[in-house]
């Protein structure tokens, strides 16, 4: 075989081949390196603790919420995709609350006026929002980034996680089981 020619056979494939390895490797990063939400693969684990006085000045505990269904978001006044899950939210609290669900805020790095205001635009004042001005909670519950959701069963264990925005068909997959089994 002609050695040139071999050398030119290599070099014209060596672009697809890249193409091929770049796509597989972009796929891997953005669907298989990180865990979905609501990856049965992944074991229910204990929630960290979380208790403190509320925006509102009463005391959340998640310990004593035992028995309930607590959706914990963590979100900030300064975060786009935050304000606009909120009404989600919001709307979600009002809807199966009756059912046993409780959604609570966990706001990072904000302080209560920007929180308030937040609230108040985004027609979400009835949630229970725990500041977290200094981060400490959230690094207690692994957060990387906001917007993040953890679905907390009746056992206190973390049962669903969606890292970014949730969805109303998100939502409605993780919570329905969960409520419907009380």
């Amino acid at each position: 075989m002609n050695p040139r020619r071999s050398w030119w056979r290599r070099v014209r494939l060596a672009p697809a081949t890249v193409l091929l390895l770049t796509v597989g490797f972009g796929a891997v990063l953005v669907t298989g390196h990180r865990s979905g939400p609501g990856d049965v693969s992944r074991p229910a684990v204990a929630a960290p603790a979380l208790a403190g006085a509320t925006l509102d000045g009463t005391w959340f505990d998640l310990a004593a919420a035992r028995g309930q269904v607590v959706l914990v978001n963590v979100f900030a006044s300064w975060c786009g995709p935050c304000r606009d899950e909120l009404p989600l939210l919001a709307e979600t609290a009002r809807r199966w609350s009756p059912q046993g669900l409780q959604v609570v805020g966990l706001n990072l790095r904000d302080g209560p006026e920007a929180v308030r205001a937040l609230l108040k635009q985004t027609q979400a004042e009835q949630l229970t929002v725990l500041p977290d001005p200094d981060g400490t909670r959230a690094i207690d519950w692994g957060v990387r980034g906001v917007p993040e959701t953890f679905v907390v069963d009746r056992d206190g264990r973390i049962v669903a996680y969606q890292p970014g925005v949730v969805t109303g068909q998100w939502l409605q997959e993780q919570l329905s089981p969960l409520l419907a089994a009380a």
